[in-house]
C-alpha cells in the first residue's frame, strides 16, 4: 500500500483512501473537480518536501502532481518568460536555468520539491524569493471549480507567505517565470549578491556579481553543511529543511531579547545585517520598523540544542541545523510532532516567541 512515508522527505505518515496519478493540467483539473463533485476531501502532493502528515490514513483522495515540462515563451528586453510545469522537480528548473544563462533563482538551488508547490509558501534562500520572479501561474480553483490565471499581484507575496497558503484553496498548474538573461550559460554573471553568507562564502562584498554556475555550486555547499540537500545516507537531510518560519517581530520587541540576538531589519529604511556579539543595539527607531529574528539562534538559545530527541523518540534535530527535524530513520509522524510542540514551548517560554510552521500540516494543529 502506498503511504505519504514513501512520498515524503521526512519519511513518515500513513496511507490514503485513494491515490490519483496526474501526468497532466487535464488530468490534474479532471481529479480536483472529480473529488469536489463528490465531496470528497482532498491533498495535492508533489515532492512531498513541505509537509508533515499523520500516521492515521487519510480519509480522501491524494492527487500526485506529475506533470513536467519547461519551454521559453518569450525572450524580451527586461525578461525572458519561460513556462514550467507544476509537476517539475524545483532544482531541476534552477539547474536549467543557470545552463541556460537566466537569472533569477539560482540563489535557491538545492531547495527540495516542485515547481507547483514552491508559490504556496514563497520559497527563497540566500536574497533570492520566488515573489521576484513568477510573472504568473495557471490555477485550478476549487471554490469556482474552474482554472484561472493569477498574476505577480494576486497572490499576496509575503515572506514564507501567498494567498494560496492562507485562504484560496486549488492547486497550482504551472507557472509562468519572467527571469533576466544575463549570458548564455553557466559562466554569465548573476545580478547582485543580496545576501552576506553566500556573497562571504563566494569570497566577494555584497552587490559583487559571480557566475551563475559558481553561485548555483556555492549554494549547494551551504545546503549541504546544513543537512538540506536531500541525501539517502545523511538521515539529517530526512526534514522538510527548516520547520519553523523565522519569526518577524516588531523593533520595539526585539530590544527584549538579548544583545547578541541576530536581528535583520525587514523594509527599505536600511540594508538587511545583524548585530554581531558584541556590538552596541543602535538607537530606536523613531518609526515603526519590523525585524526578523533567527529561529535557529532563539531554539539554540531556549536549551534545545543540534541533536537533541525527546525519550524514545526516532525524531531529533538536526546534528548540522537547529531548525531541522529530523526522522533518523525510526520516527512517527506523532514523534516529529511532539518534538515540534516541544520546541515551539521552550522558545515561547524563554522569549516570549511563538514559532510558527512552515511545513503542512496534514491531521496536525501546532
Amino acid at each position: 500500500m502506498t503511504t505519504f512515508a514513501e512520498l515524503t522527505t521526512l519519511r513518515v505518515g500513513g496511507g490514503a483512501r485513494r491515490w490519483v496519478d496526474a501526468r497532466s493540467a487535464d488530468e490534474i483539473v479532471a481529479a480536483g473537480s472529480a473529488a469536489r463533485r463528490e465531496g470528497d476531501e482532498w491533498l495535492a502532493l508533489g515532492g512531498g518536501s513541505n509537509l508533515l502528515v499523520a500516521d492515521v490514513d487519510f480519509a480522501g483522495t491524494v492527487i500526485r502532481i506529475l506533470s513536467e515540462g519547461i519551454h521559453i515563451e518569450s525572450e524580451g528586453a527586461e525578461h525572458t518568460l519561460v513556462h514550467v510545469e507544476a509537476g517539475h522537480s524545483w532544482d531541476d528548473f534552477v539547474s536549467w536555468a543557470v545552463r541556460n544563462g537566466l537569472g533569477g533563482v539560482e540563489a535557491m538551488s538545492g531547495i527540495p520539491g516542485t515547481v507547483g508547490g514552491a508559490p504556496v509558501q514563497n520559497i527563497g534562500a540566500y536574497g533570492q524569493e520566488l515573489s521576484d520572479v513568477v510573472h504568473s501561474l495557471t490555477f485550478w480553483d476549487e471554490a469556482r471549480d474552474e482554472v484561472v490565471t493569477l498574476t505577480n499581484s494576486d497572490m499576496d507575496f509575503a515572506f514564507r507567505h501567498s494567498i494560496l497558503k492562507n485562504g484560496r484553496r486549488g492547486i497550482v498548474l504551472d507557472i509562468t517565470f519572467a527571469l533576466h538573461r544575463v549570458g548564455n550559460g553557466p559562466e554569465a554573471l548573476s545580478r547582485p549578491l543580496m545576501f552576506e553568507q553566500l556573497a562571504s562564502a563566494l569570497g566577494v562584498a555584497m552587490g559583487a556579481s559571480e557566475p551563475l554556475g559558481a553561485v548555483r555550486d556555492r549554494v549547494l555547499e551551504l545546503r549541504r553543511s546544513k543537512g538540506m540537500v536531500l541525501d539517502a545516507n545523511d538521515p539529517d537531510t530526512f526534514s522538510v529543511g527548516s520547520f519553523f518560519v523565522n519569526p518577524i517581530v516588531s523593533e520595539r520587541f526585539s530590544r527584549t531579547l538579548p544583545a547578541e540576538a541576530p536581528r535583520f531589519p525587514v523594509g527599505d529604511e536600511e540594508p538587511p545585517r545583524y548585530l554581531a556579539p558584541g556590538e552596541d543595539v543602535p538607537p530606536l527607531a523613531t518609526s515603526p520598523r519590523a525585524v526578523k529574528l533567527s529561529a535557529a539562534w532563539l531554539i539554540e538559545q531556549s536549551g534545545v540544542r543540534k541533536g537533541f530527541s525527546l525519550p524514545g523518540s526516532g525524531a531529533a534535530i538536526s546534528s548540522k541545523h537547529a531548525l531541522a527535524l529530523t526522522n533518523r530513520g525510526s520516527a512517527t509522524a506523532d514523534d516529529v510532532f511532539q518534538l515540534a510542540k516541544y520546541v515551539q514551548a521552550m522558545v515561547q517560554s524563554s522569549f516570549g516567541v511563538l514559532l510558527l510552521p512552515e511545513p503542512t500540516l496534514v491531521g496536525f494543529s501546532l
